[in-house]
């Protein structure tokens, strides 16, 4: 009978957080149980779910913000592994990869979104606009993220889904970049495109959500080359 090895019990607690991630259970925007929270969920030490976390975050599927906590950026370790790959890719570079990733799955959205889909899009839409209106803008673009990935999830398309994911980091950024530099305007948060976009998902209206999709993406665009 061999003892149980400390590489082992690392190696089932990071099984372990990677199922909560794939499962579903903790979703692509959402920030992970603290570090005491983990310990206590795992029965293990905290070292030992310090190095799972890490374990994860190296794999690409979760990352740590300093001051904020550590979130999921993938649900999968080739999604994480994209993500990396993406990391260092030109704002415009993304902006043009998303208008072929967002419009259409716009347009899916609002053929193809359950009653679930749109409350979870109504949801986001609400949080996003009271938190950006209270000033906490980092908390304001992390739903502002979650709600883009909701409205791919409402397109009902997993391979979609999942490459979006691979991305989401760098959208993140961006978002965030773009919040920063026009912070003295009268919307940086786009807060009426957001809501036009929605509520033709909500309406049903393929036609509209793609044309609102590709216009909102369009002026992110044109102020690059300002």
């Amino acid at each position: 009978m061999q003892h149980v090895q400390r590489h082992s019990l690392i190696t089932q607690v990071t099984d372990m957080l990677r199922q909560q991630i794939t499962s579903g259970q903790w979703n692509v925007g959402e920030r992970i149980p603290t570090e005491p929270e983990l310990t206590e969920l795992t029965g293990t030490g905290r070292n030992t779910v310090r190095e799972a976390v890490q374990a994860l975050v190296h794999a690409g599927m979760l990352e740590r913000r300093q001051g904020s906590g550590t979130y999921v950026i993938s649900a999968s370790p080739v999604s994480g592994a994209l993500s990396q790959h993406f990391a260092a890719s030109a704002e415009r570079d993304v902006l043009e990869l998303r208008q072929a990733l967002d419009v259409t799955a716009a347009a899916l959205a609002a053929r193809r979104r359950t009653p679930e889909d749109i409350e979870i899009l109504t949801r986001l839409l609400h949080q996003r606009s009271e938190l950006a209106a209270q000033g906490k803008q980092q908390e304001s673009i992390d739903v502002d993220v979650q709600l883009h990935r909701a409205i791919v999830a409402a397109s009902h398309n997993a391979l979609y889904l999942e490459f979006y994911d691979s991305i989401l980091p760098v959208i993140s950024s961006a978002i965030y970049a773009h919040v920063q530099e026009h912070a003295d305007e009268e919307d940086p948060h786009y807060d009426t495109e957001h809501a036009r976009l929605v509520h033709a998902i909500i309406d049903g209206d393929p036609e509209r959500a793609s044309r609102e999709a590709q216009l909102f993406l369009t002026s992110l665009l044109d102020q690059l080359e300002i």
